[in-house]
């Protein structure tokens, strides 16, 4: 007979870790414009100068900056126009003193120039000088060689989150292929027998499967990919069915209800008929959260989660295992948490830690945070809240008026 074990959450956590992580680090190429919403498997260097040329800001006019000391509207100075720079195209010719050049913006500055003087204040004499209207310093809307990046300049760290901002540095760089973490498999089934899909007739004491779309939104919003969903009725043939069908395709198979201790609690001894070495985690220090069982099948590397079938408790043990362990393996930053003071208690779970939902309030120069206390079958718990306040194992709670770091959905 195997005894079960109540696991914290940072057992549960560790667990997984070790179980996987040769599995479920594995990269790949893919082009530039596939890699939106990836995460870096790898640092990113600059290979050389951004920019590799001297650049202007503006449209106007390359000057030695000391020609037009003492310049001004009524006393303008008069250069002679030796070049004009084609943007795109190098400079060709070398300032002397009482010369210039006109450059637009983006182009680039002739040799002995070191300033800009924007078309603004300038006004042509003759075809060949200009007359300048405002002194400028050294440096004067240029950007310099290296200004935007330098050589051997870390750039994108490992499990940076591509987006617009990290795919344009990746483009500046003349980047085309990058490479990056493989996105996780899922298989998401709901159980039970009151469960309906949205869109089909509901009968008295029926509800939505609410689980496998909000589970499935919360996995492709962290890159993940959806490969397969099922809602079933509490019949132990058709999950495992279900079960060993996602060992073949899936890194992750997630099944919501089925998890408590009730009659109906078979997901536990299903994942130990078909997976080695099981279950190893069944029950969670944590609330909501308690009837949440982990297991792994080591010859498919398929990792097997039981999540609780409340939606709220679904998603948020969804949120602390499968996304913390994706960040963790991946090297991605977490978000910022948001400092602010408790507007209520917080009562601890003894035993457990706690997860509670707050509304963030602002106040002052700062946040309050306002605890959305509700039952985890109820959506508006979730709803209400911009995030959570986590307290530890045996915490005795939080009072009024303590400071707390909110994290955010």
């Amino acid at each position: 007979m195997k005894f079960l074990k109540v696991d914290s959450l940072e057992q549960a956590r560790e667990k997984m870790l070790s179980s996987l992580q040769d599995v479920f680090t594995k990269t790949e190429q893919v082009s530039l414009q596939e890699s939106a919403g990836r995460c870096l498997a790898e640092p990113v260097y600059c290979p050389e100068m951004v920019p590799d040329f001297r650049r202007s800001t503006v449209d106007g006019y390359a000057v030695i900056a000391r020609d037009t000391q003492g310049a001004g509207e009524s006393i303008p100075v008069f250069l002679d126009i030796v070049e004009e720079v084609a943007i795109g195209h190098p400079a060709v010719h070398t300032l002397k003193s009482g010369e210039c050049a006109y450059v637009p913006t983006g182009g680039m500055l002739p040799d002995g120039a070191d300033g800009m003087v924007m078309v603004e204040y300038t006004e042509l004499f003759d075809e060949k000088s200009v007359a300048i209207y405002s002194a400028v310093s050294p440096g004067n809307a240029v950007v310099q060689i290296g200004e935007d990046a330098r050589k051997g300049q870390l750039l994108l760290d490992q499990g940076t989150r591509l987006d617009a901002k990290s795919i344009g540095v990746l483009a500046s760089i003349g980047k085309e292929q990058v490479e990056v973490f493989k996105p996780w498999r899922l298989m998401v089934i709901s159980t039970g027998d009151e469960l309906v899909l949205p869109g089909e007739e509901k009968t008295a004491c029926e509800v939505y499967d609410i689980n496998t779309s909000a589970i499935c939104t919360l996995a492709r919003e962290h890159g993940m990919e959806v490969v397969e969903t099922v809602t079933l009725k509490d019949e132990e043939e058709l999950l495992e069915q279900a079960l060993r069908r996602s060992l073949e395709t899936c890194d992750i198979v997630v099944i919501s209800g089925g998890s408590s201790q009730g009659k109906k609690d078979m997901t536990a001894r299903l994942i130990d008929k078909i997976a080695e070495p099981g279950v190893y985690t069944h029950g969670l220090a944590l609330k909501p959260g308690k009837p949440t069982i982990i297991g792994t099948d080591d010859a498919s590397r398929t990792l097997l989660i039981g999540l609780p079938g409340h939606p709220v408790a679904a998603m948020m043990v969804f949120e602390l295992l499968v996304i913390w362990m994706q960040k963790r393996m991946f090297h991605e930053k977490d978000k910022l948490c948001i400092p602010a003071i408790l507007e209520s208690n917080i009562p601890g779970a003894p035993g457990r830690a706690t997860c509670q939902m707050v509304k963030l309030i602002p106040s002052g120069s700062g946040y309050a945070a306002r605890p959305v206390f509700g039952k985890s079958g109820l959506m508006s718990t979730l709803t209400q809240a911009d995030g959570y306040v986590l307290t530890e194992v045996n915490q005795e709670g939080l009072r009024s008026g303590e400071h707390v770091f909110v994290h955010l959905f």
